[in-house]
């Protein structure tokens, strides 16, 4: 197995911070995406590779194994046990006998998978009667984007992770940043073990006339001023289509209304929704004919003398 630097591949450096891996990763991936770059097969292998090296550098354990232990970072709880130092190069067991030394690896052990070294401790050698460890796959971990009226309905999308295509089921309600396993989906385990997870973090877009703020949603409604005085009726847009609502006699500019029940609906509760909320903003009418400013001065006049 070969050695891959996972900071090169996200081009930053080693002591970089979280955030600073996250936004390069974000970067990197939309670079690559297959979405963005079809039957481009280089591109398909730097997007894996860009999602491996977040796998690792993004989790602070996993980076701290990595740090230590190079491409051999998942198996470095093993290498623990077994008392291997990578700066002295030398593994130590406890055995019914005493201690044994293993120097059989000599200077550069980056060479060799670790397999061979847990055989060599625990296999065909026949030192113990222990067989192979299973691990359990490495965790995938990639990134969704849905605008705001995708998020409103239950729907089924295709995805490639790591070359792969998947087809999920992305309930309605997901929120921005909402993380969701899909189990088994990860990385194939070693030695008959599990298969990691993969896990989706929801980015939603919203580039709609609402407003979300967890399951409910907030709008603004224009009304023109003879409605506002006069009271009348007015059709508001929702996620289900226009609602007709009545609007009161003098109501003012900045006047919250609730819709019940139109919001957004509720993550994994069947027919649940939060509310709606309408803000009144009035709509001064332009470009008055002469008459109408001649009636507006009327009424000008009516309110002063009172």
């Amino acid at each position: 197995m070969d050695y891959i630097d996972y900071y090169k591949t996200l081009e930053i450096t080693k002591s970089a911070t979280e955030a600073e891996i996250k936004k390069a990763y974000r970067k990197a991936a939309r670079k690559y995406h297959p979405d963005l770059n079809p039957n481009d097969k280089e591109a398909e292998k730097k997007f894996k590779e860009i999602n491996e090296a977040n796998e690792v550098l993004s989790n602070p354990e996993n980076r701290k194994k990595y740090d230590k232990y190079g491409k051999d970072w998942k198996h470095a709880d093993e290498f623990e046990k077994a008392g291997y130092d990578p700066n002295q190069q030398q593994y130590s067991r406890q055995q019914q006998g005493g201690n044994q030394a293993y120097t059989d690896f000599g200077g550069d052990f980056s060479g060799s998978d670790f397999s061979d070294f847990f055989n060599s401790m625990y296999g065909s050698s026949g030192r113990s009667s222990r067989g192979q460890a299973k691990y359990r796959g490495q965790d995938f971990n990639a990134e969704l984007q849905l605008d705001l009226a995708s998020a409103y309905t239950t729907h089924k999308q295709n995805l490639t992770v790591n070359g792969k295509n998947i087809r999920i089921t992305i309930p309605a309600g997901v929120e921005n940043g909402q993380i969701i396993k899909i189990p088994n989906h990860g990385a194939p385990g070693a030695n008959g073990g599990p298969n990691g997870d993969l896990y989706i973090t929801f980015l939603i877009d919203n580039d709609s006339e609402f407003k979300r703020e967890g399951n409910n949603l907030y709008a603004n409604a224009d009304l023109d001023l003879y409605t506002a005085i006069l009271g009348g009726e007015i059709y508001v847009n929702t996620f289900d289509g226009k609602v007709k609502i009545k609007v009161p006699a003098e109501t003012q500019p900045g006047t919250k209304v609730k819709l019940k029940g139109k919001g957004f609906p509720v993550y994994k509760k069947d027919n649940q929704f939060g509310d709606l909320y309408i803000t009144y903003t009035l709509k001064i009418p332009t470009k008055l004919s002469a008459k109408e400013k001649e009636l507006f001065e009327e009424l000008a006049k009516l309110r002063n003398h009172e």
